[in-house]
C-alpha cells in the first residue's frame, strides 16, 4: 500500500495531504508506505511498481466538502509540460513504462478554502481534514475491500 500525499505546506490550505500524510506516518501501520511530494511528476509512476493499492492525497479548491473520495484509473490527459500531472496520468505513465496494470487507486481530495503563501491551515480546511482522517484509516486498514 502507498499513499502518496501531495501538496506544500507553507500554501494555507494546500498542507491538507502533507498533514494527513504526517498523522498517517505516526501512526507507523505495516505494510503503508507514505511519500509526500509537492506535486505529483511522471517519476512518481515508479513508485507504484509492486503496489496492490495507492491511494493518492490532496486538497482542492472546488471540491465539495469536506472532502471528497473516489476510484481513480489511468487516463491519458498529460499537459504541454511533465510537471504537475494528475493522479489519472501518473497511473497511465505507470501502465505505458511498465506495459502492467496500476495498482487498483484510489483519490482523497479535501477541500481547501485558503492557498495564500506563508499561512497556516484556515478554521474550514481544519475541520475537513477531521472529517477525511477517518476516510483515509478505513482505505488504508481495511484490506483489500472498501
Amino acid at each position: 500500500m502507498l499513499v502518496l500525499a501531495v501538496g506544500n505546506p507553507s500554501r494555507g490550505d494546500d498542507a491538507l495531504g502533507p498533514e494527513l500524510a504526517a498523522r498517517l506516518e505516526a501512526a507507523a501501520l505495516p505494510g503503508v508506505e507514505v511519500i509526500t511530494e509537492f506535486q505529483l511528476q511522471v517519476e512518481n509512476a515508479l513508485d507504484l511498481e509492486g503496489r496492490e493499492r495507492v491511494v493518492f492525497v490532496d486538497a482542492g479548491t472546488g471540491t465539495p466538502g469536506p472532502f471528497e473520495l473516489r476510484r481513480a484509473t489511468a487516463v491519458e490527459d498529460f499537459l504541454h509540460t511533465s510537471h504537475a500531472i494528475s493522479p489519472e496520468a501518473v497511473l497511465a505513465t505507470y501502465r505505458r513504462v511498465t506495459g502492467n496494470e496500476p495498482p487498483e487507486a484510489w483519490v482523497l481530495c479535501v477541500r481547501g478554502e485558503s492557498f495564500e503563501l506563508g499561512e497556516g491551515l484556515s478554521a474550514q480546511a481544519a475541520v475537513n481534514l477531521e472529517a477525511a482522517w477517518p476516510a483515509l484509516g478505513k482505505l488504508v486498514t481495511v484490506w483489500p475491500a472498501v
